[in-house]
Order: structure tokens, then sequence, then C-alpha cells
């Protein structure tokens, strides 16, 4: 009896990460970076933006045994984009100021100071800027206040005014609770219902802990500005401010993203250069899902885009 093996796929490789400090007035911000790898040609700089319940690198950066490409950061920089992060005011590495409560404007203030230095300190030119759930929040208004620093943005998981947003719907019956305090505790329980609030099954399990252990080991305490705001200041962008090509992501069973709330968004773009993308099979954590080879597909062809030749 013959047997025949598959072929072991030999590790990819991947580049070194950089820690950087930089400043917002007094206060010291963590930036991870993931340069091309060496020998790639050289694509472009992506600036990924974090979510409301987790720190940069767990989103970003995440190491699976076993799965190679859980690591977006990994993914883009193999295909010759250099790749960084940054930790917003009270998350993770960077400062933790128990008197404020890091709303979607502060994360914008954030990106202002990370997109200065990653700009005074690399050859990078206009950023590629991807944001995901509140950090899709924080890109917009970033790219509203500075679209001379952003070349392409991609908004994932967004919301614009709240309306048919179920996960919204259920988190304001707890506002009064998050407006009592700055920041709110979070566990592993906690990362598991990202999970499975909107359809369970969309990510694998393995995954999912290792994503809770990343998470868990830099914070066990969230700010709770962007969730006072999703619930009660929505809409805080406003689209017709948004000049630079734009992509918005919503995946099918996303229970912050409500389809027509995006719709309205996009139509209000005035940027010709506009993209919407429906992912299935993915629910709010994009890079974390099943599908997730899908979700990089659609960035990637976004932000190697040739820019048009004809406008007319």
């Amino acid at each position: 009896m013959t047997t025949t093996q598959t072929p072991q796929r030999p590790p990819q490789k991947t580049s070194t990460g950089i820690e950087h400090r930089t400043k917002k007035g007094d206060v010291r911000l963590f930036l991870w970076e993931k340069p091309a790898v060496e020998g790639t040609a050289k694509r472009g700089t992506i600036l990924f933006v974090h979510g409301s319940s987790m720190a940069s690198t767990p989103t970003f950066d995440l190491q699976v045994p076993g799965r190679d490409d859980s690591s977006v950061m990994d993914w883009f920089s193999r295909r010759g984009f250099d790749t960084w992060c940054v930790d917003m005011e009270g998350y993770g590495r960077s400062d933790k100021n128990g008197n404020i409560t890091s709303n979607i404007s502060d994360g914008a203030d954030d990106l202002a100071a990370a997109s200065a230095y990653i700009l005074a300190n690399r050859d990078s030119g206009p950023l590629l800027v991807y944001g995901i759930s509140s950090g899709a929040l924080r890109a917009a208004l970033f790219a509203e206040r500075h679209p001379d620093r952003v070349a392409r943005l991609a908004l994932d998981a967004m919301v614009w005014t709240g309306e048919g947003s179920p996960t919204l719907a259920d988190r304001r019956k707890k506002l009064p609770q998050f407006k009592e305090m700055k920041r709110r505790p979070i566990d592993r329980a906690f990362v598991h219902s990202i999970f499975n609030r909107d359809h369970p099954g969309t990510a694998d399990e393995k995954t999912v802990e290792a994503f809770a252990d990343a998470i868990l080991a830099l914070d066990d305490s969230m700010p709770n500005g962007t969730y006072i705001d999703m619930c009660e200041n929505l809409p805080l962008i406003d689209p017709a401010r948004i000049t630079v090509p734009t992509i918005v992501m919503r995946g099918e069973y996303d229970g912050i993203a409500g389809m027509d709330d995006l719709l309205k968004f996009f139509a209000a773009l005035p940027n010709p250069d506009k993209q919407f993308a429906v992912m299935p099979g993915i629910a709010h954590a994009s890079f974390q899902q099943k599908n997730h080879a899908l979700v990089y597909h659609i960035l990637n062809s976004f932000f190697e885009q040739p820019a048009p030749v004809y406008r007319g």
C-alpha cells in the first residue's frame, strides 16, 4: 500500500517588529512597525487603527500557531507594504490616564500624532489608513482633519448614525453605567461575546482564544469614551468632508454596521474613487474570522488600485 504525504509549506518570511514611542502633548503613545519584507517591491505604508475593546497589536499582529496569516501586518509586509499600528491613549502600551475616556475625537488626535511621527521618520508619503469599528470612526475623523496625510481610507465595521444597529440598541441600555466610570472591565467571556453576539461560528475557537490571550495580556479594562460616543453622540463624521478615496467594508452578519445607514454614508462621499464591499460570512472582527482571506484580498485590491488616468 502506497501512501502519499502532503508537503509542508515552508515558513513564510516575516519582518521583525520595531517599537516606537511618540508624544501627544504630555501623553506617550506606543507605535508598532513591521516594515516590508526585505527584497519586496515597496507598495506603500499602512496605518492600522484599532477599535473600542482591544489594543492594536492583538488586532493587527495576532500570532496563532498553525495559522501563519493571522497577522494582517505580516500578510501585508510580505507583499511590500510598510505596516504600522498605534495604541490609542488608554490602551495597551500607551499612557493610561484615568481622567479621560479616550473618545473618538481623542483617537483622531492620537492618529494625528502617530502619523506626524511616521511621516517625519519614514519616507512614506501619505498613508493608507484602515480602521475597524470605532477605529473606523477615528480614522474617518482623522481623514476629515488631515486629508493631506491620507492616500486611501478603508472603513470596516463602521457605524454612521447608528440607525439599524442591534448591537448599539442593546448597548444603550447600559449607557448610564458607562457614564458613571471612565473605564469598563473586560475578561475572557467579554472577548468571546464579540464573536457570539452577531452570528456564532464565524471565527474558529483557536483564533478566538489566541485573540483573548493577546488582549488580556495588555489590559483588564478599557476606556468608555467610544462606547459613550457611539451610544449618544452619533453622527460624529461628515461624509461630505471626507475627500480622499474611500472603501466602506461591511460584514454580512455585523450587528454594529446597519446596511442602510452605511449606504447613505457611502452615497454622501464626494470622491468618485470609492467602493462599498459586503463581506460574506463575516461578523464584526474581520481579521479574526474564518473568511479573513477575502477581507485581506478586498483591502489589498483597494490599496493597490492604480490612480485614474482620466478624470473628465
